[in-house]
């Protein structure tokens, strides 16, 4: 499995303000972050992996959206896909599929899309039956 993931952002303060709420709905939290220098960390506990970040890139130029790309985070049951869906929107992020089965992926697979703020395309799924 992975070590971790990083996302660019043109906006830490408000990509924190965006992914503190979000991640919270799947009991992941800020561990370390310097705003100043433009990173966040967030993962389940501190020095724990995997870990997801988000960053302004390392190479100065400025952070864009990778085209069939998207991040899919994994939920313990829906309400935690429904709560994660309805934070990424109340926090400035936009819609890219509401909650709902997709059984064209598998008959138990419960996903939400989204967008953050930086057009980061996201997923939260639960793939146990309801």
């Amino acid at each position: 499995m992975y070590s971790h993931v990083t996302l660019g952002t043109a906006d830490i303060r408000r990509a924190v303000a965006f992914y503190d709420p979000l991640l919270a709905c799947l009991g992941l939290a800020r561990q370390e972050a310097d705003l100043d220098k433009g990173h966040a960390g967030y993962a389940a506990a501190p020095e724990t992996t995997p870990q997801f970040w988000v960053l302004a890139p390392i190479d100065g130029r400025p952070a864009s959206v990778g085209n069939g790309v998207t991040i899919g985070f994994e939920a313990p049951d829906r309400a935690s896909v429904d709560r994660f869906h309805a934070a990424g929107l109340a926090h400035g992020g936009t819609d890219e599929g509401a909650p709902g089965l997709r059984a064209h992926y598998h008959p138990d697979y419960y996903g939400a899309y989204l967008r953050d703020p930086d057009g980061n395309k996201l997923c939260c799924v639960c793939h146990r039956p309801a």
